[in-house]
């Protein structure tokens, strides 16, 4: 059963890079390497770990997912398209006039709880969320997607004291940490190291990961909480433009599209026919 649900994230995981290079290339958008790196994670997400219905969105008791660093855009809308939220076909419209997939996440779209796009803000709705389930009753949990750059927002810090006061254990954070923001790496920008160890210092429970690994996301992502109490949060390590060699680590492609020829090379790598 696990290679099974390993064989079916992997394919989930190529389908929506092909997806997105092919958008971001059509839209001659930015932030390629951003949803690059992002792309095992949502995949293992979405096949293994949320609790989610495409044919019933809005369901009261589903898991709530958040895309804090919404620039990434383009590989949430391809995930659920790929899962059936809406047509396969609609992903051609992306940041297209009048289209509801707009560059940033747009919560008009079915499966998206949230516009996302002002770095800092998911962390904190979804410590509003959580709060109000913990009220309520409720047993759905909420998974916040972020940034490593995008942690430079002191409104995250503030959501991560919150959180441990109140006890949010049906929170969790995962961090996409590819190491390069908008101007070069996050260790030139601002530097947040020791990371991990902020977060225990904010009474958090943490994990890190591969996050490129599929069993490895899938196995700290289903422990979640790591500690009843207490909210928990995984760090991923992953590589900015991962599965398109050209791309990897490289700052450029957070803002470039590519070109035919540069398309074409990069979905032969993701398919293996190269």
């Amino acid at each position: 059963m696990s290679t099974l649900k390993n064989n079916a994230s992997i394919d989930l995981a190529r389908k929506i890079r092909t997806d997105t290079l092919r958008m971001v290339h059509a839209a001659r958008a930015s932030h390629i390497g951003s949803n690059l790196s992002a792309a095992d994670i949502l995949a293992v997400l979405y096949e293994d770990i949320l609790k989610v219905d495409p044919l019933w969105p809005d369901w009261p008791n589903r898991d709530r997912f958040i895309l804090s660093k919404g620039h990434a855009a383009a590989i949430l809308y391809a995930v659920l398209a790929e899962k059936g939220f809406f047509p396969h076909g609609d992903l051609m419209n992306f940041c297209q006039n009048g289209s509801e997939l707009t560059g940033h996440v747009n919560h008009r779209l079915p499966g998206i709880e949230l516009s996302t796009g002002s770095l800092g803000h998911g962390l904190s709705i979804g410590c509003g969320l959580a709060l109000a389930a913990k009220r309520d009753r409720k047993d759905y949990r909420i998974f916040v997607l972020l940034g490593d750059g995008e942690m430079d927002e002191g409104s995250n810090w503030e959501s991560m004291l919150f959180a441990a006061q109140h006890r949010l254990d049906n929170l969790v954070a995962v961090v996409d940490c590819n190491s390069i923001q908008g101007f070069g790496t996050t260790n030139e920008i601002l530097n947040l190291q020791p990371f991990a160890g902020k977060w225990r210092a904010f009474r958090w429970s943490v994990r890190e990961m591969d996050g490129h690994d599929h069993a490895e996301i899938r196995n700290v992502l289903a422990s979640v909480p790591f500690m009843e109490g207490t909210p928990s949060v995984a760090i991923a390590h992953t590589v900015k433009g991962k599965g398109v060699k050209y791309m990897e680590n490289q700052l450029a492609w957070h803002y470039r599209s590519p070109d035919s020829d540069q398309l074409a090379l990069a979905i032969a790598e993701i398919e293996g026919t190269r």
